[in-house]
């Protein structure tokens, strides 16, 4: 399914799912302190050392919606990340975390059972590999109060999903409320899918391999700009809906011609060679089943009412902007950020 393909639907009705066939399990996991090594620099794929927040706490300035390139931190998470370190004495010692990662799906509900806001209701937006953590939005206000280490029960719906009509299209990571919501249509026999990029597999990197898609993600490799500004990488925010041409995630991710794999953007930008926004796999299958269809406003915080997204602007990824900055021989404009301005106000 190529670019030019993208096309708006007519005269169709949404997808058949197996809804009272799904089972909903509560899930549990606790908010994430972020984690450094013993070395505090993480080497860019130019070969440049650097220091940058990343992964697990409590995100306040960047939420679903909003931009995920253009920032100064690598592989960030936006809102609450979540984990379960309990230690299971059956299976595997990370059976329990490995159990969230796995049964969460993302639109699942989310409520604090712990803490100051204890009560807070939230929605699952992402799933993180290689770090093990499930992303959840919360209203800023809940967030503000919240703290490491605060439980998070999840309200796990959608393993086991399948589409009636579409018996070729295997579903993962899919809470029956986002396939509701999203705007899928049946059109004849294929499915039509709203998404706001179409991604080249060449691109997909860290993640590549997996032998399942249940849990984690796999990245963007944002290095190249003419691929960036031909694809519009630089537009790409939290929560965005992607198709990714030629990659096949029924049994894992693979790349393969004549296939499309479709997910959601779940975290930031990396400099790290192999890495970069990362994508969790929603619907995948034969692209001759898909309709894609262009919408800038295919993307969770909008699909899912949780907030207006932010107008898709183009932005560089770090080691880009850095480079032009040297170049330039001068540093960028200071612009203050509304969101930490209005944190630091609520917190004097």
């Amino acid at each position: 399914m190529m670019e030019g393909q993208l096309r708006a639907s007519n005269g169709s009705r949404g997808p058949v799912i197996n809804e009272r066939e799904l089972v909903m399990i509560t899930v549990i996991g606790t908010i994430a302190s972020p984690i450094a090594g013993t070395n505090a620099y993480r080497i860019g794929q130019d070969g440049r050392p650097r220091i940058l927040p990343g992964t697990g706490g409590i995100v306040l300035s960047h939420r679903v919606g909003d931009p995920c390139v253009g920032i100064a931190g690598d592989h960030i998470e936006p809102g609450v990340s979540i984990r379960n370190e309990t230690r299971s004495v059956k299976g595997d010692r990370d059976g329990p975390n490995q159990a969230l990662q796995l049964l969460t799906c993302i639109g699942n509900i989310a409520r604090a059972v712990s803490g100051a806001a204890a009560g807070a209701v939230g929605t699952v937006t992402g799933k993180h590999g290689g770090i093990d953590t499930i992303l959840v939005d919360f209203p800023l206000h809940a967030m503000r109060r919240m703290a490491i280490g605060d439980r998070i029960q999840v309200y796990a719906c959608g393993v086991g999903t399948r589409l009636a009509e579409h018996p070729e299209v295997a579903v993962f990571n899919a809470a029956p409320r986002l396939l509701a919501q999203w705007g899928l249509r049946t059109e004849g026999a294929r499915l039509s899918v709203p998404v706001t990029h179409l991604i080249p597999s060449a691109l997909m990197g860290s993640g590549l391999g997996k032998s399942d898609v249940g849990r984690g993600d796999y990245d963007i490799q944002m290095f190249d700009l003419p691929t960036i500004r031909r694809h519009g990488l630089g537009t790409l925010r939290f929560g965005d809906l992607v198709a990714i041409t030629d990659a096949d995630h029924r049994f894992g991710r693979s790349f393969a011609r004549g296939h499309l794999a479709i997910g959601c953007v779940v975290h930031g930008e990396s400099s790290v060679a192999g890495h970069g926004p990362g994508i969790a796999t929603l619907l995948t299958g034969p692209a001759r089943v898909f309709v894609l269809r262009r919408d800038a406003q295919a993307n969770v915080a909008e699909v899912l009412a949780i907030r207006s997204a932010a107008a898709g602007r183009k932005n560089l990824p770090l080691a880009m902007r850095e480079r032009r900055w040297r170049l330039r021989g001068r540093h960028p404009p200071l612009k203050r950020n509304p969101r930490i301005d209005a944190h630091a106000r609520q917190s004097s």
